[in-house]
């Protein structure tokens, strides 16, 4: 480091050589992931957490970081969802939340909203050995749910009345009694003329390509 800068070609070199000569070390496969993967070298950070992944049999950490930065960085969701749910088999404390985020992934990369319901509808009821898991995909099942109904009061409504403008016109015309309640309390969005579930907002992320 000099000054606030460093020498992005050594620090790859140095952690890719030492994820050879030894792929368990510890310290190598963390740094990594925030030097390299966070600091423009995703590739290069991604393959040292592989090779840690594989030789930390016990170690859910890898797995994890692995599979959130292929979802992150690369929109590979199969190779996403396999890494965490390595990193659920391997974990203590957090089995059940690595489970619903490779789910949620899943979920997520279907078209068709009601595809996806019923796939989470699924992969709950399957959940009813893991009650954490359960608890937690119920949620968003609900959350779905919720979705799906205000996309068929939208395309009824529109259907008759033209480009919606705002989610309190199906109420107002009587399309629904309520609008659903999300039990994320994140809640549901009117944008591009498309309803959308909002997602928690992290400044600077979201830009991401």
């Amino acid at each position: 480091m000099d000054g606030g800068h460093s020498d992005i070609g050594y620090l790859i070199r140095s952690q890719q050589e030492v994820a050879k000569l030894n792929p368990c070390h510890e310290d190598n496969y963390y740094l990594a992931n925030g030097l390299l993967t966070w600091g423009g070298a995703d590739r290069e950070g991604s393959e040292v957490l592989r090779r840690a992944m594989q030789c930390r049999f016990w170690d859910e950490l890898p797995a994890f970081f692995y599979g959130f930065n292929q979802a992150f960085f690369d929109k590979d969701i199969a190779e996403a969802s396999r890494a965490l749910d390595l990193a659920a088999e391997r974990a203590t404390d957090n089995a059940a939340g690595f489970r619903k985020l490779a789910v949620m992934l899943r979920a997520e990369s279907f078209a068709d909203e009601k595809l996806a319901l019923d796939y989470l509808i699924r992969q709950r009821d399957a959940a009813h050995n893991d009650p954490k898991l359960q608890q937690m995909l119920d949620k968003r099942v609900v959350r779905l749910q919720g979705l799906v109904s205000l996309r068929d009061a939208q395309r009824r409504f529109e259907s008759e009345n033209g480009s919606l403008q705002n989610l309190g016109q199906l109420v107002d015309y009587g399309l629904l009694t309520s609008l659903p309640e999300d039990p994320l309390r994140l809640g549901y969005e009117l944008k591009d003329g498309r309803i959308i579930l909002k997602k928690l907002q992290i400044a600077g992320i979201e830009d991401q390509p």
